[in-house]
């Protein structure tokens, strides 16, 4: 291996997801995997310890958010570049994803040669986005950064997504706090805050309103195309 490869690290839960990954990267000769996650504990203690020049990883873990996985490694390793590849509409997650500290967001289904563009221009210090994102971004920063509520969940704090979006999953209140590690009553005080900035009548409502986002979002969802 000659002393110009960029090293990439994967996290993503579905093997066959990283291989084509791995398979895509390794046809170029300027790249190589040095690493890979199936969640975000493995990616903590591995990723400090390669030493990676990008992590490539997915926002959807079984075991923690990849939000809280992007705040911790900016924590232990912010000379590193994260690129998210996620299949959540990135309309609602690429904003948060900058904040939380990442790179650059490019959603699933992205044909190898936007990946392989995304995956330069993030290793080159830049930021990466769509032409839709940037375009909404710079035009709600013309408008003072105020949100609407015509943005539906986009208006939800990170945490109130995650759990409205557990909540369409079938989750309940004690379910959501075992997972995300918090109390009934702070799972009960966020569902408050969701119903109050959704404007829903009450918490059925609120579950409704989840499970038809979950519904819509996975429906909407093509299969990525890395050949």
């Amino acid at each position: 291996m000659n002393g110009t490869e960029q090293k990439i690290f994967l996290v993503d839960d579905h093997p066959m997801l990283r291989g084509g990954l791995r398979h895509l990267i390794h046809a170029e000769t300027a790249y190589r995997v040095c690493g890979e996650a199936s969640n975000a504990s493995e990616a903590i203690e591995l990723i400090p310890a390669l030493r990676p020049n990008l992590v490539v990883m997915d926002i959807t873990l079984p075991d923690r958010s990849g939000l809280e996985l992007l705040k911790d490694l900016q924590a232990f390793c912010p000379e590193i570049p994260v690129l998210v590849y996620s299949m959540h509409d990135e309309m609602l997650y690429a904003e948060r994803v900058l904040r939380a500290g990442g790179r650059g967001y490019l959603p699933k289904g992205t044909d190898s040669d936007q990946f392989l563009k995304a995956v330069e221009e993030v290793l080159t210090g830049s930021v990466y986005l769509s032409k839709r994102v940037s375009r909404h971004i710079v035009s709600r920063m013309a408008m003072g950064g105020r949100p609407t509520t015509s943005l539906g969940p986009a208006i939800l704090t990170d945490r109130e997504l995650e759990i409205f979006q557990l909540l369409g999953q079938g989750l309940n209140t004690t379910q959501i706090g075992e997972k995300l590690h918090i109390s009934p009553r702070t799972v009960d005080a966020h569902r408050g805050n969701i119903r109050t900035k959704l404007s829903l009548p009450d918490a059925a409502a609120v579950i409704r309103e989840a499970v038809l986002w979950v519904e819509l979002g996975r429906g909407g969802l093509e299969a990525p195309e890395l050949g």
